[in-house]
Order: structure tokens, then sequence, then C-alpha cells
């Protein structure tokens, strides 16, 4: 079973170090085709659709998961995971409406919703069918996700690689390309999980709808305010400073975006053994600060190390149309090592499965970086919004350390709790 385990992690980490690679790889490969102004319409479209891809994130893995583990019939598991579909779909549905109407309601130009619209077929896709992911982490097989992750990848880079290659610089044809990587993740999914599901019919159940929806009510809301506040500087920004500007600051998030991703691919490493593996609150306390230490160390010198070197970043990935690009990555490089420390500390309120601690912390760093954002981005620009981003960050770290305080306080009750 170690074993197995071990192999799942393995192929985990494989799948996530070549999904950051070739994601570096195909954002040079936008910037470079579009330019500044291109590229900011088609990150703009991004950062809309994002937000609305996390309408779809109900009934998540952490509700469904636990379930599949818990009954092993495959009758009862397939008609979990149909019911978890259709909930899934009816939100990604809602998520797509929603965002076209934000897209009319802010009288966004063509240049701007036709990319969203394209993209944005990633939100009834990825999520629903991503029920059949959470089926098989259930049952240990992460090899065919990782290789379904990969095809698909592989596709969408290989149809930017071909447009770079061509010299387009049509914002909609990039769109399309990446729209390509969850048809085709969709397709895999399908496939796979109907060759080895029950062919019987399931009737609808408006009981376990409703449980579903309850039980992942907390999650759903946790991660719609995470998405909602990592994203949202770029729609203040959009009507507030020039395109070029825009551009510059998504060209130097992105980079951040993949940076911050080795925090998570560390979280889900160490923390199946070194924290929910612990029998007590005391032993998990003790790990989880070593963890949240030693993930801050590797944040501090990346941060470092990138902030160093971003000149040259830029002009590697981008090119010299991005040079402004290297000042704000310099700063938001060095904001963004708080982020270790927060996704390790996070694991605290994992543990003591208290999701509601998780909503509470996003909701702060949700509005914070609002209120931030609107009184600095117009006096300060993009730079207005690379504080809000600092403020956000450290906000989460103190939101858990002082979960991590306070749970020694009241260690009985949270153990309780737990139990």
């Amino acid at each position: 079973m170690q074993r197995k385990v071990a192999s799942n992690l393995v192929w985990m980490l494989v799948e996530r170090g070549l999904q950051v690679g070739a994601g570096i790889g195909i954002v040079a490969m936008l910037a470079r085709g579009l330019g500044p102004e291109g590229f900011a319409h088609f990150q703009y479209a991004q950062a809309v659709v994002y937000i609305a891809s996390s309408i779809a994130l109900i009934c998540g893995g952490e509700v469904v998961i636990p379930r599949l583990v818990a009954n092993q019939d495959p009758l009862a598991q397939h008609r979990l995971v149909v019911h978890a579909f259709r909930l899934r779909l009816a939100a990604g549905i809602l998520g797509y409406l929603l965002m076209c109407a934000f897209l009319v309601v802010t009288g966004q130009t063509i240049e701007f919703w036709l990319p969203a619209l394209i993209i944005g077929l990633a939100v009834v896709l990825r999520e629903p069918f991503g029920i059949v992911t959470a089926w098989l982490q259930a049952h240990t097989r992460t090899r065919p996700n990782t290789l379904f992750n990969l095809a698909s990848l592989s596709v969408k880079a290989a149809g930017v690689a071909l447009l770079f290659a061509l010299g387009i610089h049509h914002v909609p044809s990039y769109a399309l390309a990446f729209s390509l990587e969850p048809v085709v993740m969709a397709i895999f999914l399908t496939t796979y999980y109907l060759a080895r599901a029950p062919r019987a019919r399931v009737t609808y159940e408006p009981a376990m709808v409703r449980e579903l929806f309850s039980n992942g009510l907390l999650f759903w809301a946790s991660f719609m305010l995470m998405m909602g506040s990592r994203r949202i500087d770029q729609l203040l920004l959009k009507p507030l400073v020039p395109l070029g500007e825009l551009g510059a600051y998504a060209a130097s998030m992105q980079i951040l975006d993949n940076f911050v991703m080795v925090a998570t691919i560390l979280s889900a490493g160490v923390a199946p053994i070194y924290v929910y593996a612990q029998p007590t609150l005391t032993q998990a306390r003790r790990n989880i600060l070593k963890i949240a230490g030693g993930m801050m160390a590797v944040g501090v010198a990346g941060g470092i190390a990138i902030a160093l070197s971003a000149h040259w970043i830029i002009h590697l990935l981008y090119g010299s149309a991005f040079a402004s690009a290297a000042s704000l990555l310099q700063l938001s490089a060095l904001a963004s090592t708080l982020i270790f420390a927060d996704v390790g500390l996070t694991l605290l309120p994992i543990y003591l499965r208290r999701p509601r601690l998780v909503a509470i912390k996003w909701a702060l760093v949700f509005v914070v970086t609002i209120v931030i954002d609107l009184i600095a981005i117009p006096r300060l620009g993009v730079y207005g919004a690379i504080l809000g981003y600092a403020v956000a960050n450290l906000l989460s770290v103190l939101f858990g350390i002082a979960i991590w305080i306070q749970s020694a306080r009241g260690r009985p009750a949270v153990q309780e709790a737990r139990a």
C-alpha cells in the first residue's frame, strides 16, 4: 500500500512539474505572439473565466472522495458520481451565464468578450467531468489522470506553438487553442469512466443532491473567495490603467502563479504523512510549524532569486516589449514568499476538519484585497495592485498564525471537534 501511495505521489509531482514548465513556455509564446495589449486582452478574459469557474467547484473532492472511499459498491459509487456530475454541470452552466452577464453589464468590447466566451468553455467542462478525477483518486489511481492531463496539455501547447510559429496575432485564435485542453480532457475522462462504470440507469434522488450541496457549501464558498481574491485585481485594473501596463502586470503574475505552485506541490507531498496521519493535535501542530517554516524558507529563497533575476527572466520569456514588467516582478516576487507560509499553515484547519475557518480567511482576504485595490490603484496604478497582493498574503499568514495559537489554547475542544 505504501508503495502504491508513493507511486501515486511521484506521478502527481511529475504532472505538476511538467505543468509548470509547459505553462511558462505557453505564456511566453502568448506574450510574444500577442504583444502587451493583446496579452492584456487575453489575460483579462482568463481572469474573468478563472473567477467564473469557481462557481463550478461545488461538491468538490473534499465531499465526494470520502464518500466513494467509504462505500466500495460499484453501483453506489456510480450513483454518487452521476449526481455529483449533474450538480457540477448545473453550477458550471450557471457560472458561464453569470460570466456572460458580467461582460454585458460592464460593457466589454469584442476584444475582451470574444476570447472570454471561447476560453469559458472550461467553466462548463473542467469541473463537471473532473468528477472522474475524484473517482480515480478514491481508487488511488493517479497514473491515468496524470496521462490524461499531460496529453490534453500537450494538445494546448501544440496549438499555441503552431499559432506562434505561423506568426498569428489574433487573440481569439489563441483562445481556441486554450479551449482544446478541457475538451480533450473531458473526452479522455468520459471514455475511461464509461468503460468501467456499471451500465445501470441512475434515478434522480433530490435528497442526495441536497446532501452533496449542503456538505460542500463551505468548501465551495472558500474556493470562490480564494479564486476571486487572486484575480479581482486584474478586473479592477483594467478600467484604471493603460492596456500595456495591465499586460505587464499580468505577465509578472503569470510567472508567480507558476512559482507559488511549488508550495502546493510541497504541501501535497508532506501533508498526508506528517500532518493528516498524526494521531494527536500536539504532533500535528509541531509538524505544521516546521512545514510552514521550511516552506517559507523555500519561498524566500525562490522569491529573492526571482527578484534578482527579474530583468533577465522578463527579457528571456517575454522580450523587450515587456521590459516594464521587470520592476513589477521584483516587488511581487518578494510579496509572494508569504504564500508558502500560508499554504503550510492552512494544513491546520484542514487537519481539524474546520472548513469554516478557511472560508472566513478567504472572505477577509477577498474584502481587504478589494478595499486596498480600490484605494491604491487610482493613486499608484499597477503598484497599487501589488500592494493589495502583499497585504492580502500577509493577512493570510497572520490568520494562520492566529489559528495555530488558538488551537493550543482550546486543545481539548479542538480534539473533540475533530473526532
